[in-house]
């Protein structure tokens, strides 16, 4: 199987996976990419994912934009946690026992029985193999289509992703293990439950998506609790797990809580860095560009090194049209970070904004061979292609965009006119037959 079509395959299961979770019939789901808040949550997981017997350097913890709770796996390589449950956790406990117990799913073997679970979702609403918007903001296209495709997806939903109760417990077991090997403490995935307590009585619509899909019962509550109990106490949060817990839910709740309310609470972590961080995106969302920057300088005082500062300073800058200065910042996250994907991409970006089109082509070739997920920098890069003469190149990363949030028939418009351009069995046009490959799956 050459590379491009394993990509495409992927991103098809992966797409109508997430596709099934929606929380309302008619919209699309999409994935936060910031590479921030990634790494942050990357550090809490390894150790967990050390003791789970999973590869913490091939696996990937990210974050769907959606306000409600939820975690969930469908393969053996991500973690998927809805930014809803990530502000609703109140300590880095709470969050790495959800991503214990997900863990446990993959090491436990329940995905096993997932191609089956597909097919009989699928058959019960009518789903296809449509995309959804899994690596970026979906079309209006693609949400109709999503709204068409889910017409029936409650019971689909609940058919595919719906853990049985001895998988929960099993999970529950695991995870209480893993934390404990790793020296957490499992207590936190108490404090979890907690949260859902009563989900049961509610009505299937008015009850948040992990309580639909993780089974609880008193039972299975009294057991983790019994098995919590014994730990407790013995492990308390070190002060990394501390730092990055507050990295990642401070960024996100910056970026989605009131800029007011962001500003009046910016310094409760108790990290100065941090702090300065949410302030400046506190003041940059409320388009004050000085004391943003100011922020930004005291932040990277304090961490000179860190990328992830000069991938935000890059951010503020980009978005307030200083393209010079932001090219500038993200050169120095990229050279502090030179295989970051989505660092890589956003540099990539800035130089396309300056007119540097041959070197932005170089950077978000190599961001993308990274992380084929992320459609802005397939955006950018056919922008690139086409600003560099080579159209026929811009029209097949413009397909495989299409194809991966789902417009399969803009994708087929594009991916033909990327045969006609491209030389016949070049490894583009092989990348454009796969595309077309795939929309015609898709119709059939």
């Amino acid at each position: 199987m050459r590379p491009a079509r394993l990509i495409v395959t992927r991103l098809l299961m992966i797409a109508s996976l997430v596709t099934l979770i929606g929380a309302q019939p008619a919209r699309a789901l999409s994935l936060l990419r910031d590479p921030d808040i990634e790494y942050a949550l990357m550090e809490l997981a390894e150790p967990i994912l050390q003791q789970a017997g999973l590869s913490a350097s091939r696996m990937n913890v990210l974050v769907i934009d959606d306000r409600t709770l939820n975690a969930f796996v469908v393969d053996r390589d991500t973690i998927f946690i809805h930014s809803g449950l990530l502000l609703k956790m109140e300590t880095p406990q709470m969050l790495q026992s959800v991503i214990a117990h997900e863990a446990a799913h993959i090491a436990n073997g329940h995905l096993v029985r997932r191609p089956q679970n597909m097919r009989n979702a699928r058959t019960a609403a009518g789903l296809g193999l449509a995309l959804a918007a899994a690596a970026g903001a979906a079309s209006g296209n693609a949400q109709a289509a999503a709204g068409i495709a889910l017409g029936a997806q409650g019971s689909a939903q609940r058919m595919f992703f719906a853990h049985t109760r001895a998988e929960e417990s099993s999970a529950d077991s695991a995870g209480v293990a893993y934390m404990a090997r790793a020296g957490r403490d499992p207590g936190g995935a108490v404090a979890v439950m907690d949260i859902f307590r009563g989900q049961e009585a509610l009505s299937a619509a008015r009850q948040d998506p992990y309580a639909r899909t993780h089974p609880l019962s008193a039972d299975r509550v009294r057991v983790l609790k019994r098995q919590a109990a014994a730990y407790a106490g013995k492990n308390a949060p070190g002060n990394a797990d501390l730092y990055w817990f507050a990295r990642a839910k401070g960024k996100l709740s910056a970026f989605t809580r009131d800029s007011k309310w962001t500003l009046s609470r910016a310094g409760e972590s108790g990290f100065a860095d941090v702090g300065h961080m949410r302030a400046a995106i506190a003041w940059h969302r409320q388009s004050n560009l000085n004391k943003a920057l100011a922020e930004m300088d005291r932040a990277i005082a304090l961490r000179p090194d860190d990328p992830f500062y000069h991938e935000l300073h890059g951010q503020i800058l980009m978005e307030s049209r200083q393209f010079d200065a932001a090219t500038n910042a993200y050169a120095r996250a990229a050279r502090a970070a030179p295989d970051h994907p989505l660092i890589l991409g956003s540099y990539g970006r800035a130089l396309v904004a300056q007119g540097q089109f041959g070197k932005a082509l170089s950077i978000l070739e190599k961001a993308r061979a990274r992380d084929g997920r992320d459609a802005r920098v397939m955006r950018d890069l056919a922008v690139a292609y086409a600003k560099s003469g080579q159209n026929g190149m811009a029209s097949l990363v413009t397909a495989e965009r299409y194809a991966m949030i789902g417009r399969l028939e803009d994708a087929e418009i594009h991916a033909q006119r990327a045969s006609g351009l491209l030389p016949n069995g070049s490894g583009g046009w092989q990348r454009a037959q796969d595309v077309l490959s795939a929309a015609k799956a898709a119709r059939k």
